[in-house]
């Protein structure tokens, strides 16, 4: 299976969201690490997983929603 990585700048264009509002707010509390984006080769530079974020952004996970180990989420 094939994947589309994208940078911050480009998630931000598909998104609509600014490079900060993605960097500061959604990465690590809506976007996760090893789910939603990677770091190639152990670096600082960051792609996202284009096709992990749609399928999420369908699912309508809340920003509530607590990540489980298993892929789930618990609602509280």
């Amino acid at each position: 299976m094939s994947q589309t990585y994208l940078t911050t700048k480009a998630l931000s264009k598909i998104l609509s969201y600014s490079e900060w509002t993605i960097r500061n707010q959604l990465k690590d509390s809506v976007l996760l690490e090893g789910i939603h984006y990677i770091r190639p080769f152990g670096g600082r530079k960051i792609l996202y997983i284009w096709e992990q974020i749609e399928t999420d952004m369908k699912k309508g996970i809340s920003s509530l929603a607590i990540p489980m180990a298993n892929g789930g989420v618990c609602h509280g």
